[in-house]
């Protein structure tokens, strides 16, 4: 897969259609031609099938590829046609190695602002998962590998269900108590919790309904962790349902 880099560029079947002046059927066209001759290991790394959405709101084929497969496409045209790659491949090199209040042009200084943001967005929520499992393993001399995986480990769900909670109930009183919060959809332990051997994460690649692939944290709760919760929540004057029945 093609990677958006600072020093190097990402282009489209659409760029190349505008800048050559033909119909982007026909850059398609060109570019299977090309992804044939070279052969499909090597063809797919160089142009990357995706999608975009037309005029009419209906998802049509393109292709995504960085300079090694513009100059690829450049060779198969005409000298001029050559020249308005390049020199467009040359602007978006230029353009990729300024930061964004540098850049001339609003659009594209906008463009480059929002993705610069989205990268920054990322590396922190990165991070934030890194903090939390290095954390949890922090604690090795009294969890080991066999008690970690061992049916002992308990979903927020289970846990909930013993106060007579749904999940997200749970997780949302949890918020309120300071113990997690929530980041781009996942729920993850305040820093101060991260070593205290009360969950065990793992990471789960997955793709999204838009081909994007993307990693998610699925989190159980040890016995310590379920332990910690019951003198927490205990503290706030909410107790499992079978010391209700006992009281």
């Amino acid at each position: 897969m093609n990677n958006l880099m600072t020093t190097d560029v990402k282009m489209t079947s659409l760029d190349i259609a505008e800048i050559t002046g033909k119909e982007h059927k026909n850059i398609m066209r060109d570019i299977r031609n090309e992804v044939k001759e070279l052969g499909d290991e090597v063809g797919q790394l160089i142009f990357e099938p995706t999608e975009r959405v037309d005029s009419h709101n209906r998802k049509q084929p393109c292709y995504t590829f960085g300079k090694q497969g513009a100059m690829q496409l450049a060779l198969k045209y005409d000298a001029k046609t050559r020249y308005l790659v390049i020199k467009k491949i040359e602007e978006l090199e230029s353009n990729a190695n300024k930061p964004s209040y540098m850049i001339d042009d609003p659009i594209k200084r906008a463009e480059i602002w929002i993705e610069e943001q989205k990268k920054m967005k990322l590396l922190e929520e990165d991070n934030n998962i890194k903090s939390q499992i290095i954390g949890e393993l922090k604690p090795k001399a009294d969890y080991t590998d066999i008690i970690l995986k061992n049916s002992s480990l308990m979903t927020v769900t289970q846990i909930a269900k013993d106060y007579g909670m749904s999940g997200q109930a749970m997780n949302n009183l949890l918020h309120k108590l300071k113990v997690q919060y929530k980041q781009s959809e996942q729920w993850l332990l305040y820093s101060k919790y991260h070593d205290k051997g009360y969950t065990h994460s793992e990471t789960i690649d997955f793709i999204r309904k838009d081909g994007r692939p993307d990693v998610k944290l699925n989190t159980k709760w040890t016995q310590r962790g379920r332990l910690f919760l019951y003198e927490l929540l205990k503290k706030n004057e909410i107790v499992p349902n079978i010391e209700k029945e006992l009281a």
